[in-house]
């Protein structure tokens, strides 16, 4: 199979420049690597010389959108499989690419086709415990693949499969019309609810793994969780009957055991609070169609979205 790597880049910094040259040491080397890079004035062209196979497309920041972007580096690339990755997301080992493509060769229990394959999230070495064991409940180290079987046993988290690494079948991409175009978030879940209603499999794979992970305040989980719910509330087609709430509260009470276990109790505090401020931007998302415009940009974390997205209404 021909393998390109996609990735929508913005003021890319070492991380990035690390990404590249573990793509560089793969076992099984990308043809391409498109990057999709918003502002030229931030790309460093002298930077990332001696790339095998680098090509730079740039879009200015009005232009960006989180679906959009990324089926513009889908239309660049030929290969039969697409690996879209997130500029901080860096391989952990040089069989990252090698891995995934395992699980094209796979199937589900009836015979359906793998159509998205995503890694595993490793913690960087300065992640905070918490957002550790965030990373081992949303990352395990066993590998699955989900159908339309395990709607009812998995909930929503049959559509998870998220871009910092995710690889994908070019032929059902485009016969799918690729991602969702302006939508604020949650484009790779939005394909993987279609997918999976159509009848293919996703797969997880752990042995894909790459280094990545955020130390993000209580504010900032605030509004990145009124986001996910904002894109889930636009689209009921997907999300609907599939609620989120009772994830996070299997995630909060898992990780609350696990810090006690570790004797780090003094930390469920932090949890509480930020699992607090996750649950609010959650529940304030879903029913952003309620609040004012000046809410709503200041509970967002994409005001240039909002502010695209009401000039299109208003032409």
């Amino acid at each position: 199979m021909t393998v390109d790597v996609l990735i929508p880049a913005y003021r890319p910094d070492r991380r990035f420049a690390r990404l590249l040259q573990m793509l560089s040491k793969q076992t099984v080397k990308p043809r391409r690597i498109i990057v999709v890079n918003t502002e030229e004035s931030y790309w460093n062209e002298e930077g990332y010389k001696g790339i095998r196979g680098l090509e730079v497309h740039h879009v200015t920041k009005a232009e960006f959108d989180h679906g959009g972007t990324r089926n513009l580096a889908a239309w660049y690339s030929e290969a039969e499989i697409m690996i879209f990755m997130t500029q901080d997301a860096v391989p952990q080992d040089e069989c990252l690419i090698e891995e995934l493509l395992k699980a094209f060769d796979q199937t589900g229990p009836q015979g359906e086709i793998v159509a998205q394959a995503y890694a595993r999230q490793l913690p960087a070495k300065d992640c905070h415990l918490i957002e550790r064991l965030t990373r081992d409940f949303n990352y395990p180290d066993q590998p699955m693949i989900k159908t339309k079987a395990d709607l009812e046993r998995l909930g929503i988290k049959t559509y998870f499969a998220s871009n910092v690494c995710c690889a994908y079948r070019k032929d059902i991409f485009e016969a799918r019309e690729g991602f969702i175009t302006s939508t604020i978030f949650n484009e790779d879940m939005i394909y993987a609810g279609g997918i999976i209603q159509d009848g293919y499999a996703i797969a997880y794979v752990p042995s894909a793994k790459v280094i990545h992970s955020h130390n993000l305040s209580p504010l900032e989980q605030f509004h990145r969780n009124f986001d996910m719910a904002v894109s889930q509330a636009d689209h009921p087609e997907v999300f609907e009957g599939l609620p989120s709430e009772g994830e996070g509260i299997r995630l909060v009470k898992q990780t609350a055991v696990k810090l006690l276990k570790k004797g780090r109790f003094w930390l469920i505090p932090s949890l509480v609070v930020s699992s607090g401020c996750k649950y609010l931007g959650y529940r304030m998302g879903k029913k952003y169609r309620s609040l004012p415009r000046k809410v709503i940009l200041w509970c967002s974390m994409s005001p240039t979205y909002w502010e695209r997205r009401w000039k299109e209404r208003q032409a």
